[in-house]
């Protein structure tokens, strides 16, 4: 019966509007407000005024068309059509419950997954407001599988709750009996829970509530986690806006978060989410325990807080390898809290070094498994995630939504960039052809050398050093992943080279420089893939990476992202070897580039001297 009234007021709403029509909010709730709903009611009106008796298979011959933006397909996929007049409204209303995957010029291309459309449900949004939106602005029907299926799929969120009992302490509570009895059989989640209480309710240790969320998910049972938050340490945090404004999206994004107590937010390079980061932090003026990628970054966090907020220096500490300072607002790094000795985790105890209010991950989506490990125990403290993609090369988006908590925000990076906050891209793949000695070195190589072999050809020196002559005075970063290569392009230029062995104090001051203008190039290695802030970056010539990665793609790329002076439009390059594995993976970089709606063009080496700008 819920199968059959929802294809009755979804036929009924499909041949009632001239968008597919709003399914009313009486007959969807028909079916999808309850999760324990066993018929349909038909005294909607609705309902009413048209027979339910037909066959669910007579669906398939409605084939009516209108003129709405959207092609929802059974696959879960749906395409937005971009230059549609409601193609605005429409991505506003899809956006919480849809990934997006791809966008390139003229068709986005969105996905229904459960876990996103968890995170809807996490958000608030209800299944009602998921097929409302899917109804109005589909241009063909519907197809009905889709629609029970977001039904049964958000349904299954909330159905086991965790939550504070007033005696028993932490509990999990089943709003439906089956599900409980069922997860009560898991081998692997049954050691997690302690006592029963009653019928829906059994005792679960708080060292617990991590993992448990982490088992449910993977059983398709994800639970809601209403147990709450300390407050931690009082401390007062501020912003000091006297020059300058948080942006409504970093507002919009920090509030976001608040209200949910903990979650991610996505946000593209260069759109600010270190003051995202300090706007959570005086929500919560507390003590508060940021975890970054690296020495640097934890340097650049720092600063900006000072500059941005009424925190002083002293109030400031940073734990890394050179140093290690517990105060009310500590800069970690992931990798001295994962360095392993005998074993054993050292530095774990920074954790408990003090009660914490609020803790900050920033790159989110690089954080390793062990601090995936250490989360797990820190679900009573509000916790932030910081990243410009959700996109993990591991696949454990899973473990970031049980862990950290649901997307509580997300702007695409060309919602931003027409706003005026990043610049827009153009990314252009420049080709060239091995000379006939490397061909030949190139084709009788091992299968794991060629990709060094073909990444590091010294013709790729010549096309940068014409690169650089087109953007003569532009500050640049040539960036690769061979440090061998990055040594001999750093002598070609005249230009200092930053990698894994450059001191920490001689990255900051080649940064600096770079930022004031002292030094107009840089030549990096992918320790400048995370968490550099170089806002007067206007050209990157990239020579090598990491076999494709769409991580460092959208790492790389962001480097260029920030305003730019006078409207000028960043260049990002790629030099790629042709016939060879570097350009096999050079496509993996460019899908993912046109999928996020850059321009990408693909010239010959020759051809640079007729690029424009």
């Amino acid at each position: 019966m819920i199968v059959q009234g929802l294809v009755c007021a979804w036929r009924t709403a499909q041949e009632s509007s001239p968008h597919r029509g709003v399914v009313p909010r009486g007959v969807a709730a028909l079916t999808l407000r309850s999760r324990a709903v066993t018929q349909v009611d038909r005294s909607s009106p609705l309902v009413a005024r048209r027979s339910c008796a037909a066959p669910i298979s007579d669906v398939e011959g409605i084939r009516s068309v209108t003129d709405g933006p959207l092609i929802v397909q059974s696959d879960k996929t749906l395409l937005l059509e971009v230059d549609h007049p409601d193609s605005a409204e429409a991505r506003a209303a899809i956006a919480p419950f849809a990934e997006l995957e791809r966008a390139p010029e003229h068709v986005h291309t969105y996905r229904v997954t459960p876990l996103a459309l968890w995170n809807a449900r996490a958000a608030g949004h209800d299944a009602e407001q998921v097929v409302d939106a899917l109804v109005r602005w589909a241009r063909y029907p519907v197809p009905q599988p889709l629609l029970v299926d977001v039904v049964d799929t958000m349904g299954r969120y909330g159905r086991l709750q965790l939550s504070n009992h007033p005696t028993q302490g932490l509990v999990l509570t089943a709003l439906d009996r089956a599900v409980l009895e069922e997860i009560l059989r898991q081998k692997k989640i049954s050691p997690m829970l302690g006592a029963r209480i009653d019928d829906d309710t059994v005792v679960v240790h708080p060292s617990e509530r991590g993992r448990l969320k982490q088992a449910l998910l993977k059983v398709g049972w994800p639970a809601e986690d209403l147990a709450g938050y300390v407050d931690g340490e009082a401390h007062p945090i501020d912003l000091v806006q006297d020059e300058w404004q948080l942006r409504d999206y970093q507002r919009d994004a920090a509030e976001s978060f608040w209200h949910g107590g903990s979650g991610v937010v996505v946000l593209p390079c260069g759109a600010g989410k270190t003051l995202v980061g300090a706007a959570a932090m005086a929500h919560a003026r507390a003590t508060t325990l940021i975890l970054v990628t690296n020495t640097v970054s934890a340097r650049q966090w720092k600063d900006e807080l000072v500059r941005r907020t009424s925190l002083t220096e002293d109030e400031i500490g940073e734990y890394s390898g050179a140093v290690k300072e517990i105060r009310p607002v500590t800069i970690a790094t992931y990798q001295v809290l994962t360095m392993k000795r005998k074993g054993v985790y050292p530095h774990l105890e920074l954790l408990d070094a003090r009660d914490w209010g609020l803790i900050i991950y920033d790159e989110v989506h690089l954080l390793p498994a062990p601090i995936f490990r250490m989360t797990a125990d820190l679900q009573a403290r509000r916790r932030i995630g910081l990243t410009a993609t959700l996109v993990r090369e591991d696949g454990r988006e899973g473990d970031v939504f049980s862990l950290i908590g649901p997307k509580r925000y997300d702007a695409p990076w060309k919602d931003i960039e027409s706003q005026g906050w990043i610049a827009p891209a153009d990314c252009v793949e420049v080709r060239v052809t091995l000379p006939e000695g490397e061909r030949l070195v190139y084709a009788t190589a091992e299968p794991e050398e060629r990709y060094r072999l073909a990444s590091c050809t010294h013709r790729k020196i010549d096309v940068v050093k014409s690169l650089m002559a087109r953007h003569a005075g532009q500050p640049t970063l040539v960036i690769g992943q061979y440090i061998e290569q990055l040594d001999e392009l750093a002598e070609a230029l005249g230009a200092p080279v930053i990698k894994g062995e450059t001191s920490v104090k001689e990255r900051q001051r080649l940064f600096d420089a770079f930022r004031s203008g002292e030094e107009r190039t840089l030549v990096v290695s992918k320790v400048a893939n995370f968490s550099i802030d170089l806002p007067d970056a206007e050209v990157a010539i990239q020579v090598s990476g990491s076999y494709g990665s769409r991580q460092e793609e959208a790492q790389r790329l962001g480097r260029l992202l920030r305003p730019g002076h006078d409207g000028k439009v960043a260049r990002f390059y790629t030099v790629v070897s042709r016939d060879t594995v570097d350009a096999d993976f050079a496509q993996n970089r460019q899908r993912f580039l046109a999928e996020q709606g850059n321009a990408y063009r693909i010239v010959d080496a020759e051809e640079i001297s007729a690029l424009d700008g």
